[in-house]
């Protein structure tokens, strides 16, 4: 997938399998990089947390939820390090271009996910709130 709005992790694509049927069917999602995907590492936007991480054997309910209804996963959003900032920039990963507004910081920390749908590089992305 090209991602000119740097709105995903670079990792390799791993298939997540997923229905094939069901309410969400033709849809595609994106996942924040806290979220667990069995066959990919979790960062939390921190490169020594991605080095420690490890390849992922479950996934998080959440995304599990979204792949048994039927949606085609695409990949993992970039975050904030360690999820924590109001305007999206990460020092180690850069910064997701906000589809919506480009001259625009793309938001807080789920910024990649914000940045994946809003480009149109997805049709739903997980985020979460850490505050």
């Amino acid at each position: 997938m090209q991602d000119n709005a740097r709105a995903f992790m670079p990792y390799p694509f791993v298939a997540v399998p997923h229905a094939e049927s069901g309410p969400l069917s033709g849809y595609t999602f994106a996942v924040k990089d806290l979220f667990d995907v069995a066959g990919y590492p979790t960062g939390g936007g921190n490169p020594h947390i991605l080095a420690r991480s490890g390849i992922k054997t479950t996934t998080a309910p959440p995304v599990q939820a979204l792949l048994d209804g039927g949606a085609r996963f695409v990949g993992k959003t970039h975050t904030s390090e360690l999820a924590y900032s109001m305007s999206g920039l990460n020092i180690h990963y850069g910064t997701p271009r906000n589809g919506a507004a480009p001259d625009r910081i793309p938001g807080g920390s789920s910024s990649g996910s914000a940045s994946a749908v809003s480009n149109g590089l997805c049709d739903i992305a997980l985020g979460s709130d850490t505050g």
